[in-house]
């Protein structure tokens, strides 16, 4: 049953085993802890920590896993400082001490946890690319909200409609563009203004981390482009600006450590997508079971297919 609840959505499972999604919950609730395996947490050195809304309405698992292993090792809700202290004491103070390098967000949730005394304050801090161009990404997307707010307060809503179109044609990469998403970014560029010299500040941040730059390029690239949005006069940019500069040294060491939350953000997509799946859980231990079994330490084996 746990096998089919990572494989397959919850109305095939149901009708074929002719259970209700709860006691499929209750199932793999079972099974992991179970299977889980005991030795998880030995042996962790470089690990990352995000995490991943599991329901509507600010529902949240934060989540640990292991660089070497690319395995969730540990899970639980929530996703401020105290829920991350609950990794921490299940480690325990000689465990946690090995710990060399945490990859994270730049929230201050998590990094408050990881420098705590006990905890892991000897850990390098790094905020992987991933979260460094989303602040890029964040602060064009604000300043493209306001331009369309001030469109819908035109006598015509026709400006408004069209430019809400934009949206994915300033957000997305540009490889990734579909053929109208590039016309819209020809007209955008043709217009020139704010927004344009916005998507430019986004786009040379993608550039300055996309890969093939030592700790020390990235800093003076890093360092000229917070010196350009200072200047931009685009008040979302100067914020994000700054930001960088606050985080600067997590964001090299996670360059010169080599270390990213792209797998984490990979593996998040595959969890996403079985939560999106398996959409009727209704508590944060069914959830978090099933993250376990598909992402975790766990290796389901049939009753036909264990060996003597």
């Amino acid at each position: 049953m746990a096998w089919l609840a990572v494989k397959m959505d919850k109305d095939a499972l149901r009708r074929l085993m002719q259970v209700d999604w709860d006691t499929v919950g209750r199932i793999c609730d079972r099974v992991v802890a179970d299977e889980l395996d005991p030795g998880r947490l030995d042996d962790l050195y470089d690990i990352g920590v995000d995490e991943i809304s599991w329901k509507k309405h600010h529902n949240y698992l934060t989540l640990v896993v292991n660089h070497d292993t690319n395995k969730v090792v540990w899970g639980a809700e929530g996703k401020n400082t105290k829920t991350l202290d609950g990794f921490f004491d299940e480690l325990g103070t000689a465990r946690s001490s090995h710990i060399r390098a945490v990859s994270m967000d730049m929230g201050p949730a998590f990094r408050k946890s990881v420098l705590t005394a006990g905890h892991a304050p000897q850990a390098t801090i790094c905020f992987d690319p991933f979260h460094v161009v989303k602040v890029g990404t964040d602060a064009l997307n604000t300043v493209r909200r306001d331009i369309w707010q001030q469109l819908r307060q035109l006598p015509d809503p026709e400006f408004a409609r069209k430019f809400k179109g934009a949206r994915w044609a300033l957000l997305k990469n540009p490889q990734d563009l579909t053929d109208r998403q590039a016309q819209t970014l020809v007209a955008i560029r043709r217009h020139g203004g704010a927004l344009w010299r916005a998507y430019q500040r986004k786009e040379e941040l993608r550039a300055i981390f996309a890969g093939g730059l030592t700790d020390d390029e990235t800093g003076e690239l890093l360092d000229r482009w917070c010196a350009r949005v200072q200047r931009s006069r685009l008040q979302p940019f100067v914020q994000a600006g700054r930001t960088m500069r606050k985080h600067r040294d997590g964001i090299l060491a996670a360059i010169r450590l080599g270390l990213t939350n792209a797998r984490l953000e990979g593996l998040n997509q595959r969890v996403r997508l079985i939560m999106r799946r398996a959409f009727g859980f209704h508590s944060a231990k069914a959830a978090l079971a099933l993250v376990m079994l598909s992402a975790g330490p766990i290796n389901l084996t049939l009753p036909w297919e264990t060996t003597a």
